[in-house]
């Protein structure tokens, strides 16, 4: 990778890690359900009258906005909203590519590897570690709520995977339209009619979760697909959870104690194992091997698209 395309594939994970600490603070001035409303909202209009179809059958756009839209951002906020801090959000989120690794298997009959099941199981005993250390007292609840949003992301990227979008950013703003109504529909019935109240912080958070995050990441995010193998783009989005808890911890306070460090090794381990392969006999004998084209973790705020259906 290029160095302008290096920094820019950090400077990616830094703006979806600090995400987190956005949404923390858009959660002081919105309720749950309304802020994903909004979100998917701004990020669809007025740029769906503009980019043309989405290029893929209907089926996979209102599934992929019901498990990815929906489901995904849903389960994350109302978890954040109950107590669950930016920072170890991040983290425990990623376990979304173990959950898409299980539906992959289940749904699609891939075949499962013994270095898939290792990955697997060392990210689960991170996932374990911080049940853990929550302890009695701490948000469960909240933490249920998160792991199942990375539920909720893992089967939105089996239907990516099985809608093969040719453009993720036009992909992405029609998956928002069409999670932006059932939304709406649903913060009325939970959280009746809201009393929104202007306020620098939260027109902020809001413009930063959908412009800059949703639309600008996957603007970028397939910039890089259209150049590089998804195995080469798609770790970086490892660092996500670093520069979660950083920020987390810069912004909030958010302490970083070793438990949760030692969490955090274990999940970006474990995924990191679970999606690469080792190197060919090939390689250890001094000669390039060939790029794989098994994908790495899917990215941390949207859609993952496989090597073969790079634009």
């Amino acid at each position: 990778m290029r160095t302008r395309h290096l920094f820019l594939a950090i400077g990616l994970a830094a703006v979806w890690g600090f995400n987190f600490v956005v949404m923390e603070a858009g959660l002081r001035h919105f309720p749950p359900l309304l802020y994903v409303a909004l979100r998917f909202t701004l990020a669809a209009f007025p740029a769906v009258l503009f980019v043309g179809g989405p290029r893929v059958p209907w089926r996979w756009v209102l599934t992929a906005g019901a498990t990815l839209g929906v489901t995904q951002y849903s389960l994350l906020l109302l978890g954040m909203r109950a107590g669950m801090p930016a920072g170890l959000t991040s983290l425990v989120v990623q376990v979304q590519a173990v959950f898409t690794v299980i539906l992959a298997v289940v749904l699609l009959r891939e075949r499962i590897t013994t270095r898939r099941i290792a990955g697997m199981g060392i990210a689960f005993a991170g996932l374990a570690l911080i049940a853990l250390d929550l302890g009695d007292g701490g948000p469960i609840g909240a933490f249920v709520l998160v792991v199942g949003a990375a539920l909720g992301w893992g089967a939105g990227n089996i239907t990516v995977r099985k809608a093969s979008p040719p453009d993720s950013l036009r992909f992405m703003v029609w998956l928002s339209a069409v999670s932006a109504v059932p939304m709406l529909g649903l913060s009325l019935l939970v959280e009746g009619v809201p009393r929104l109240e202007f306020s620098t912080e939260g027109t902020l958070s809001v413009l930063y979760v959908a412009l800059i995050s949703t639309l600008g990441g996957f603007g970028v995010w397939g910039f890089l697909l259209k150049r590089y193998d998804a195995s080469v783009v798609a770790p970086y989005s490892l660092l996500v959870p670093v520069f979660g808890m950083s920020s987390a911890a810069l912004f909030t306070g958010e302490p970083v104690s070793p438990v949760k460090l030692a969490a955090a090794a274990l999940i970006i381990s474990g995924v990191l194992f679970a999606g690469t392969r080792p190197a060919s006999r090939t390689a250890s004998a001094g000669t390039t091997p060939r790029q794989s084209p098994e994908p790495g973790p899917p990215d941390p705020s949207g859609s993952h698209r496989e090597a073969s259906t790079r634009a």
